[in-house]
């Protein structure tokens, strides 16, 4: 009986020792959003029009319009509202942002937006120089706005709409809504179908901006 016992000790006390050190060996809790970097690149730059642009780019006559989308001849101007940028500094004149541009209206509870995002993140990389790739944030959180950014690797400038300012104005409701917005700053099509992917994104630029993009 003591030899048995004397076995077991040893093994209870790595059991115990094992326990004890476990939550060592657990990673780091995320820290709060607030303490974290933005992932997305600043606004000071939006009020520069892309250097590739072509004097006529933008100027392609509108497709015809499918369910779900928008398209007015001559297209008619950015709303006339003033943003936050969500890394901070000065605010947005939404008309100040410079076409060739598309904007994204996202939020992070919206599937669709989630969905669609890394490819509007590729189209920034591809179209570098022809246009302009902006989000706008409409009505959520910081933290969630944040970690959908971390998440699915967005980088371009994110704009914040809390009180859905920009929907109004365009009296739409849903979202995703996508502006393709011409080197005229004139608003060439609005896009509701649904979650964009990289070949129908690049079609639209072309059918509404006139470039020629990779999908």
């Amino acid at each position: 009986m003591n030899r048995r016992l004397a076995l077991l000790i040893p093994l209870l006390l790595l059991a115990v020792a094992g326990c004890t050190t476990g939550p060592a060996d657990e990673p780091a809790p995320r820290p709060a959003a607030a303490d974290r970097p933005s992932p997305f690149r600043d606004c000071a730059a939006l009020g520069t029009p892309p250097t590739a642009a072509s004097p006529g780019a933008g100027t392609t006559a509108p497709a015809t319009p499918g369910p779900g989308t928008s398209t007015t001849p001559g297209g008619p101007a950015l709303p006339e509202l003033t943003l936050a940028c969500f890394t901070g500094g000065a605010p947005v004149a939404l008309r100040s942002v410079a076409g060739p541009a598309v904007i994204n209206i996202w939020a992070s509870w919206c599937p669709p937006c989630r969905k669609e995002l890394p490819a509007f993140q590729r189209l920034s990389e591809r179209a570098a120089g022809q246009l302009q790739v902006v989000g706008v944030n409409s009505r959520d959180s910081r933290g969630g706005a944040q970690s959908i950014g971390e998440d699915y690797g967005v980088r371009f400038p994110i704009l914040v709409d809390q009180g859905e300012a920009v929907q109004r104005a365009l009296e739409r409701n849903a979202i995703p809504l996508t502006l393709f917005v011409d080197a005229q700053g004139r608003i060439r099509h609005v896009d509701a179908t649904g979650a964009l992917d990289d070949a129908r994104l690049a079609k639209l630029v072309n059918q509404h901006l006139g470039l020629t993009v990779p999908a």
